[in-house]
């Protein structure tokens, strides 16, 4: 996929639609103090392992936020998602996993792993972490998200997560990273 970013600057956000901010004012051991927080959706994350493929499904994105950083903004990611549908976790999920990558995985069959909390010095955000197996049989399309995305499914074998996940040239999540190594340490048989 082709990621050509131009006129790329930064405005003030005047009418926030996903994460609003505020400036938190509190007293701590008696003392006045204040924080600017941004109040951000929870999400959900997918680690998917392809079983034919003996592969990881990831997605790779241009993320603005990154882009400020590394004038990149590429990023490897799990499939995720936020939490802004009167749906259940595992039902966000396994739209996202359609929607992102392509495969309609039944609810029975997506595993959940933990919650965390993301960016917590600023939004505070929960992440819930799934984990699903699929194969060719649960694939139902390209995936690459909806209209106004532009997701990129890739396959990484997982001879090459390991490698990849000490690999600071790859611009990734700790989450992503946090569920390579509960793989491993829970499929180890796999390899």
């Amino acid at each position: 996929m082709q990621w050509k970013i131009e006129g790329f600057h930064l405005e003030p956000l005047e009418e926030p639609k996903f994460i609003p901010t505020a400036l938190a004012k509190y007293r701590q051991n008696g003392e006045a103090r204040s924080w600017e927080v941004l109040q951000a959706h929870d999400s959900v994350a997918i680690l998917l392992y392809h079983q034919e493929k003996k592969a990881f499904i990831l997605v790779k994105q241009f993320r603005p936020a990154v882009y400020v950083k590394n004038k990149e903004g590429i990023t490897w990611e799990l499939c995720a998602g936020i939490v802004d549908k009167p749906l259940s976790l595992v039902e966000i999920a396994k739209e996202e996993i359609e929607e992102e990558c392509g495969y309609d995985v039944p609810l029975a069959s997506i595993e959940k792993i933990t919650a965390f909390y993301t960016s917590v010095g600023f939004a505070g955000s929960r992440q819930t972490l799934f984990y699903a197996k699929v194969s060719e049989a649960f694939h139902t399309g390209e995936g690459g998200g909806l209209e106004d995305e532009a997701i990129e499914v890739i396959y990484l074998p997982i001879e090459e997560a390991k490698v990849m996940m000490y690999d600071e040239s790859y611009v990734k999540t700790t989450g992503l990273m946090f569920a390579f190594m509960w793989w491993f340490e829970h499929h180890t048989n796999a390899l």
